[in-house]
């Protein structure tokens, strides 16, 4: 007999979170998500800014804002994260699942050298049996995303942009979580760096068999070193599937719109970009129907009066699977 097939790492279904609003509203900022992930397993979440992809991260880490209220099933190796309080928390985060925040010069601690930094979660956590142990195990973390013991001596603001990206993921790592989420590692390093920090978490990935959640506005960059890819509009899903099957044949309008606007290989500094007109909804302008209908060069009437319902792969009326 054929073995059932083993349990999602993370399974997040019909997740949805608002927020509180002016005069005693509530403002609607994820809408019935629905994401999975396995071990060894790389998702990278995809959007404009305001798209939603951060406050997923938040909800999957239990940092949401005060007066915010969550919908739906989130659970990692079969526990419910919404089930967990701040205690419980302390001992989930970090161990089991851990975060890459956008800006290590705000997210790494100024008065701190990069060992201590790196050593907290092995301390807190008991990974280690003494503190010369934890001393070693985030020495050997830091070689493994390439920095040296001079550099774990120093400070934060000593260390280039991208020196400070490497210690904020051996800061992340040092706790051995299942997930890891990273969210816009790349921000403000050049071409060069991104391609670097992505590949060492592609590395990482398949050296540790963890899962990782990358979330990211770049589909060009991201897509090739990631096994499948979820696109946010508006706080919803728009598409989702294998990432190189995406990049070939995006089929939702906003997918294409991405993909396009992205630029080309050997096209020069004149080769121009397609631009898409308009900017991501506001909570507040977001209606009951499709959010990016304004935008959507396919709308019809009824895009605009509800919303697709989503699949498992797409949510569009306009196109179909």
């Amino acid at each position: 007999m054929s073995q059932p097939p083993s349990p999602p790492l993370l399974d997040v279904r019909g997740l949805s979170v608002s927020l509180p609003g002016p005069k005693g509203s509530r403002l609607q900022a994820l809408r019935h998500l629905d994401l999975s992930l396995a071990h060894g397993e790389s998702l990278a979440l995809i959007g404009e800014s305001g798209s939603g992809k951060t406050l997923t991260a938040l909800t999957l880490m239990g940092l949401l804002p005060p007066g915010a209220q969550v919908e739906g099933h989130v659970s990692l190796q079969g526990q419910s994260l919404l089930d967990l309080d701040e205690n419980d928390w302390g001992h989930w985060r970090g161990r089991r699942v851990a975060m890459v925040f956008q800006e290590p010069l705000t997210a790494l601690n100024p008065l701190q050298k990069i060992l201590a930094q790196v050593m907290e979660p092995i301390v807190l956590h008991r990974l280690a049996p003494d503190r010369a142990s934890a001393r070693d195990r985030a020495l050997a973390q830091l070689a493994r995303v390439g920095l040296a013991p001079t550099q774990a001596q120093a400070y934060p603001h000593q260390l280039s942009g991208g020196q400070r990206q490497r210690a904020l993921i051996a800061m992340a790592l040092a706790g051995d979580p299942d997930l890891l989420i990273a969210d816009e590692p790349t921000t403000a390093l050049d071409a060069v760096l991104r391609v670097q920090i992505l590949d060492l978490l592609d590395a990482l990935v398949k050296e540790r068999g963890m899962g990782l959640l990358l979330i990211s506005h770049d589909l060009a960059l991201t897509a090739r070193r990631v096994q499948r890819l979820a696109v946010m509009y508006g706080g919803r899903l728009m598409e989702q599937g294998p990432a190189a099957e995406m990049l070939t044949r995006p089929r939702h309008p906003y997918t294409r719109a991405l993909w396009a606007a992205r630029p080309r290989l050997g096209g020069g500094r004149d080769q121009p970009l397609q631009v898409l007109p308009g900017g991501v909804p506001s909570l507040a302008q977001v209606g009951p129907g499709c959010p990016f209908h304004p935008r959507c060069p396919m709308a019809q009437p009824r895009c605009a009066a509800e919303a697709p319902p989503w699949t498992g792969r797409l949510a569009c009326w306009e196109v179909t699977e």
